[in-house]
């Protein structure tokens, strides 16, 4: 089961303990690849139809969201992983993401479409965040979308993007798009419980329930050398 739903204009999420709801005006809302698919890789169109469906309400109700979605390399694999030879690992991760793109892209603008909700895509990568030119020209872009009712639908551009260049997973991509974006909330969807203190696989861990940032000021003495 996802942990996490998204009723009218609230966000819910759900432990075993409580369920505690807040209105937010922008959120950033993130869907693992593991989520979109089913046991045997495929996209698992009935509960992305569901997402959309509770997105699409969210929507309504007045709250921006920006959609971070995994599940390209998963969609293209499904069409070409029976038909595709013998091939390196990124070359096959960038076919894949080519083809697989198109087909998540024109899924979620079909579903969406359906309410009458336009989507837009924003490919991005490592790079895009590390210069201030094409960090801005990103940021507005997003902005402009969100202005004028459309759902921005972030991922990697995997087509592109080599190992040493890759964010370390769409986790890392929606943080940076909620800062970026000056989002309430990030919501990330996953088959994972948590955030753990050990290994998820490892019986002895547990789930880290609450985590408290905290800030320290800097001393005089800092403040002088910065």
């Amino acid at each position: 089961e996802i942990a996490s739903c998204l009723v009218g204009s609230e966000m819910c999420i759900r432990d075993s303990m409580n369920c505690e709801s807040k209105k937010y005006r922008r959120i950033v809302v993130k869907i693992g690849s593991n989520v979109l698919t089913r046991e045997d890789g495929r996209p698992d169109t009935t509960r992305i139809s569901a997402l959309v469906d509770q997105l699409a309400r969210l929507h309504r109700a007045g709250t921006e969201f920006i959609l971070v979605s995994s599940g390209a390399v998963a969609s293209g694999r499904s069409l070409l992983e029976p038909r595709v030879g013998r091939i390196d690992t990124v070359s096959a991760r960038q076919l894949f993401s080519a083809v697989g793109q198109v087909k998540l892209l024109n899924r979620y603008y079909d579903l969406f479409n359906e309410y009458g909700i336009a989507c837009g895509q924003v490919l991005t990568t490592k790079q895009d965040f590390e210069t201030r030119r094409h960090y801005l020209n990103q940021r507005n872009s997003i902005r402009v979308m969100l202005e004028n009712g459309v759902i921005p639908i972030v991922n990697e551009n995997d087509t592109i993007s080599v190992s040493e260049l890759m964010f370390t997973d769409n986790d890392e991509l929606s943080g940076l798009i909620a800062s970026m974006m000056d989002a309430q909330a990030l919501i990330i969807l996953s088959n994972i419980d948590g955030i753990y203190n050990g290994s998820p696989s490892d019986p002895a861990s547990a789930v880290i329930r609450e985590i408290c940032l905290l800030y320290t000021s800097p001393s005089p003495r800092d403040k002088r050398q910065s």
